[in-house]
């Protein structure tokens, strides 16, 4: 309860009894004035030194957290219309939506820049970004702390007489005393007007030595750490700039201060370039902003057409602009036979006047971590990783150098190191022994919820689950049928015409029953033919075998008769039980990345624990990186038949194995191919999070069909 109240104070309503009134004498009005005011406050007030009492600008901005604006940190959670969440409270709905100076910033650059950062809360750092960082360290160490605006000076009228003769006098006093310049540094304000909040590098306060706490006039400094535009005459500031510091200066103005101009600081030519705050300036900032409001509630804006502008953008790989417009561009060939498909995307890269961009990195410049060693201890300091046996350091690795860690059977992470894990977005998953990938601990930076909607309402929606079950179940055959075409000792002509037949079944198949016959029969034959691709047989000739063979170690071989699993009873299977999960554990990774639930799929159908949409994108990948990397491991001699043990009727990898097993299924994730249909080079694990990002903008509408991966 605050202070200075009891219970009994409106003791009628809370049940209590009111003193009788005095006869005696008229009653006389009593005015309560309740003071709330928190005890933190007053500490603060009370311990800041003199030069930090400087009066607040009014009205308070809401509270912001202390980083920059330039940070994914700064972009509001409460950013969702009232269209979209219809099923929202009243109050929500009707809360003044606040939107970033920066975001409009970002708006004015790219349409689709400030949707993304601003609506759908996606940001991803880098090299620009971490520098604007490093820049404004300085200026976000300020206070915030603005002297108060100076009062308009009062009309004078016939009844001040004395104030018109006195005026003069001041007035030339004040001419002739210098004005003082006040520094406030991250200043943050808001205006309702506007719906704009903005935290500014830099005000410059103009007071006069009589009265320092008072502001004469403000200009706003924006530090940049580009060039400005070159103009024909001088210098001038480019648009994004001016939105962002004509923003500024006009809540400042709301906020009852006198703001004529605003600078900009650029770090690159070291100049400072004016401002002037006009009309004309205020009334495009004006429409910019009833824009932005609008394209908040609508969909997506459509990618630049390649523009300069994307090759910076940190964003570029999840915006995909040049392949979206390409696919896009090809909505007319989805309903058309094979050859004039291929015609029409043809046509379609005409049109676009040259072939998507690689705005992405080919590799990932990060590594996931395995751990597979029993008894291990996993600390961290300094956001370090510190792996331990006993009282022993075995390894010391940077956490930003990592993708994930991978924590196989009984290992020990200690609190602080998922905490620190979380905070990087750095997953953590979790394996048996034997390598079933049962769990997954990651942070919360994820804030889009708009993917996840259309998610859920198709995976409802039998006609389109069935759509994208085709594509992947046809995309799984294919890639099936060109492994064993290129890997097999003499590829038998009748399954390879089943196969084709079979992925052209798969595109035409009537419910999700008929799917799955026509796959398990495909994977059957398929599975036949295996043991073709595994070549270690001919080389092991009468007097040439190697020493040191137990009849163990003899007992096991590479020939594969069948699929089995659960437990899988020979080294083949037992190998491609542990790729099928590392796999799904990355197809589970780049599902939450791009923003999907990976438990509510399309194909395979939702159950307790199961990561059904991983399984999904899974379905394709499976020869391309699973079975490739067994075929790999047995071909090359990387793993040998010393490198397995029975335990019963169930056949693992032993430890020293199974780290060898780990390096070829990552030298596989991370090996370059050429895309088969944007024509650039990429990684295995950038091809799959490719797919998951066009599962993504099949599901929101901007291209017509999802897409396999198919090899050639």
């Amino acid at each position: 309860m605050p202070r200075g109240l009891s219970p009994s104070v409106g003791g009628a309503r809370l049940g209590g009894e009111r003193d009788a009134p005095q006869k005696t004498g008229e009653p006389k009005p009593v005015k309560i004035v309740l003071r709330i005011e928190a005890v933190e406050s007053r500490l603060a007030s009370v311990a800041q030194p003199a030069v930090e009492t400087l009066a607040p600008a009014l009205p308070q901005p809401p509270p912001a957290p202390s980083h920059h604006e330039n940070e994914p940190q700064q972009i509001p959670a409460s950013t969702v219309s009232s269209q979209r969440f219809k099923a929202a409270s009243s109050h929500h709905e009707n809360e003044p939506q606040q939107i970033p100076a920066r975001m409009l910033n970002e708006f004015v650059y790219c349409q689709r820049l400030f949707y993304y950062e601003f609506v759908e809360g996606v940001f991803v750092e880098s090299v620009d970004t971490l520098r604007g960082d490093a820049i404004h360290k300085r200026v976000d160490s300020g206070s915030g702390a603005l002297p108060a605006a100076k009062k308009k000076a009062k009309k004078t009228t016939q009844d001040e007489p004395a104030a018109t003769v006195e005026a003069p006098t001041k007035e030339a006093e004040t001419q002739n005393a210098e004005p003082e310049t006040i520094h406030s540094r991250s200043v943050q304000m808001g205006s309702e007007r506007l719906g704009v909040v903005a935290k500014m590098d830099l005000v410059e306060s103009k007071t006069e030595k009589e009265d320092l706490f008072t502001a004469s006039e403000v200009c706003p400094v924006d530090y940049k750490a580009g060039a400005p535009k070159e103009g024909d005459e001088a210098n001038e500031l480019w648009d994004t700039d001016k939105m962002q510091l004509g923003l500024q200066a006009l809540i400042l103005r709301d906020n009852g201060y006198t703001c004529n101009e605003g600078v900009i600081y650029y770090r690159a030519t070291k100049q400072r370039v004016r401002l002037s705050i006009t009309p004309e300036l205020e009334n495009w900032i004006l429409q910019n902003i009833a824009e932005a409001k609008r394209v908040i509630t609508g969909p997506i804006p459509a990618p630049l057409i390649h523009s300069p502008k994307c090759v910076r953008c940190s964003l570029a790989p999840v915006c995909l602009p040049d392949e979206i417009r390409m696919l896009a561009q090809a909505r007319a060939a989805v309903d058309l036979g094979e050859s004039e498909a291929t015609d029409t995307a043809e046509d379609s890269k005409g049109v676009t006047g040259e072939p998507p961009r690689r705005l992405i990195a080919a590799r990932d410049d990060t590594r996931p971590l395995y751990l597979n060693t029993q008894g291990y201890r996993v600390g961290c300091k300094d956001e370090v990783l510190t792996v331990k046996e006993k009282d022993r350091v075995i390894e010391e690795v940077r956490m930003r150098d990592l993708s994930h860690v991978a924590l196989f059977g009984n290992i020990q992470i200690s609190t602080q190191a998922i905490q620190s894990l979380c905070e990087l977005e750095i997953p953590v998953t979790y394996f048996s022994m034997g390598g079933w990938f049962y769990g997954i601990t990651r942070g919360h930076a994820l804030k889009n919820v708009f993917l996840r909607m259309e998610q859920f309402r198709f995976a409802r929606d039998e006609t389109v689950c069935l759509s994208l079950a085709r594509q992947f179940v046809h995309g799984k055959i294919r890639n099936h049928r060109t492994l064993l075409m290129r890997n097999h000792l003499e590829p038998p002509e009748p399954i390879i015409m089943k196969l084709k037949r079979a992925s052209e079944d798969a595109l035409a198949a009537a419910s999700i029953a008929e799917l799955l016959g026509i796959e398990g029969a495909a994977a059957s034959q398929y599975f036949q033919q295996f043991n073709g691709m595994v070549k270690v047989e001919d080389d092991d000739l009468p007097g040439l075998e190697m020493p040191g063979k137990s009849a163990k170690q003899l007992a096991f071989n590479f020939n594969f008769t069948n699929r089995n699993r659960r437990p899988p009873t020979d080294p083949v299977n037992a190998m491609l039980s542990l790729a099928y999960s590392m796999l799904a554990k990355d197809c589970t990774l780049a599902a939450l990345a791009v923003g999907f639930d990976p438990y509510i799929g399309f194909y395979h159908q939702p159950r307790f624990g199961r990561p059904a949409l991983g399984l999904d994108l899974m379905e394709e990948m499976r020869p391309l990186v699973a079975e490739s990397t067994v075929l790999s491991c047995i071909n090359n001699r990387v793993v040998t038949e010393k490198d397995f043990v029975r335990a019963g009727q169930a056949v693992n990898l032993t430890a020293p194995g199974r780290k060898r097993f780990f390096q070829m299924y990552e030298q596989r994730m991370s090996s370059l191919i050429t895309h088969p249909l944007f024509d650039y080079k990429v990684s295995y694990r950038r091809a799959l999070e490719l797919q998951a990002r066009l599962l993504a903008k099949t599901l929101t509408g901007e291209i017509a069909e999802y897409i396999p991966l198919l090899t050639r």
